[in-house]
């Protein structure tokens, strides 16, 4: 992997340029933790592998299912030689043994406690069902690795512009307290929109100067 200069500021990723990397089953089989990483995560219903497709304009790069909480792998996908987008497994898996939950309910906290390389954490919830008690275990575990969250209400094209902004107000009215590192917007995969709110959020995460210097020192 080469280096920046120190405190050379990267260029913005082009998320146009994803490709799929690898997978991992368990954090021990996850990429060298070097280089820079945000990663993806939401309930098994949220619309999250429609999200990173829209973003990507790749339909086929993150595997969609009709059948929630069918991917239980880690998946990376490469943007550069120093960046990645990761695609963590649905969580709330409708149809998998307890111990299943349970192990993934460790990879899970251990990924985004541990995972020195991860920049900011994007978590979805359906705008229609935000904050689950799921959802809320996620934050929990981000704000205790003091990580920054993007918080994207899903599907936001299923309620009208009323609701819609009523509910995001909500969201964040609930989440004032950590204002600091989480914030919220609304999303739609099938209207792509809120396309240029998490774009500034990405670029932000990967591309700190700062960051990079600290990291390469």
């Amino acid at each position: 992997m080469s280096s920046l200069e120190p405190g050379a500021a990267p260029a913005a990723p082009n998320y146009r340029r994803a490709a799929y990397l690898t997978s991992a089953a368990r954090l021990s089989q996850c990429p060298p933790d070097e280089g820079w990483e945000v990663a993806f995560a939401g309930r098994s219903n949220a619309g999250k592998s429609s999200a990173i497709n829209s973003l990507t304009g790749n339909s086929k790069l993150a595997k969609t299912s009709r059948t929630p909480g069918r991917t239980q792998l880690i998946n990376f996908f490469q943007l550069d030689e120093h960046q990645r987008l990761v695609d963590l497994p649905g969580y709330g898996f409708a149809k998998v043994p307890l111990a299943v939950k349970r192990e993934w309910t460790r990879q899970l906290e251990g990924y985004l406690q541990k995972r020195q390389c991860l920049r900011g954490l994007v978590l979805l919830m359906d705008a229609r069902h935000p904050l689950q008690a799921f959802d809320q275990q996620m934050l929990e575990w981000a704000l205790a690795a003091s990580m920054p969250v993007h918080i994207l209400l899903t599907k936001a094209d299923k309620l009208s512009k009323g609701p819609a902004s009523a509910t995001l107000l909500k969201v964040r009215a609930r989440l004032e307290p950590h204002r600091d590192l989480v914030s919220v917007q609304l999303f739609s995969a099938v209207k792509h929109t809120g396309h240029e709110q998490l774009l500034e959020v990405l670029d932000a995460w990967l591309t700190d100067a700062s960051v990079y210097a600290e990291d390469e020192a």
